[in-house]
């Protein structure tokens, strides 16, 4: 009887240590989850804005142009990104080259139209969108990777395919480099 109570003892400590491994998994997975969801959502959201920043600055670009003397296109370099194979991060700052340039030429042909100026203020509300949305896709990565690095949750996140991200703006805290925030 009392070898039976052992043996029972010992049965129900196995089975209370097996039950916490899968809770500690579920939940494990359930946040790694949780994480890759943020992240793809702040992808799509960035996705979004660049190409309405993108069909908003060729707008303005037209417009611009009608004001030029000489109508020379000064923006064909930024309407072909559209074709090009680029990352969103590579994307978002031509797209913030070509603003400049915008503002810079509305400066120079003293430019003052309502249209133009609504653009305008409409980029700088995408810029505002881009900026949060950058944080918290960065700040998403950042505890996915940590989760990932961490042991036993890397033996999860190995099972189920989860991978180290790189931030938004491509940079790689772990690598060798040391020009991570050099611009």
């Amino acid at each position: 009887m009392v070898k039976n109570m052992l043996w029972l003892s010992i049965l129900l400590i196995i089975v209370i240590i097996v039950c916490l491994i899968g809770i500690y998994y579920v939940i494990s997975f359930n946040t790694l989850n949780d994480l890759k969801t943020k992240i793809h959502e702040a992808e799509s959201i960035i996705d979004e804005a660049l190409r309405t920043k993108y069909d908003t600055l060729l707008r303005l670009s037209n417009r611009i142009r009608s004001y030029m003397e000489n109508n020379k296109n000064y923006f064909k370099e930024y309407e072909k990104l559209k074709d090009t194979n680029i990352s969103n991060f590579d994307m978002d700052r031509k797209l913030n080259e070509g603003y400049t340039l915008i503002l810079k030429m509305i400066e120079d042909l003293k430019i003052d139209d309502e249209e133009i100026n609504a653009e305008i203020d409409q980029i700088k509300r995408l810029d505002e969108k881009l900026t949060a949305t950058k944080n918290y896709y960065n700040k998403n990565t950042s505890e996915e990777n940590a989760i990932i690095r961490k042991f036993p949750t890397n033996i999860i996140a190995k099972i189920h395919g989860f991978k180290i991200k790189l931030f938004f703006d491509g940079k790689d805290m772990d690598d060798e480099i040391i020009d991570d925030f050099k611009m």
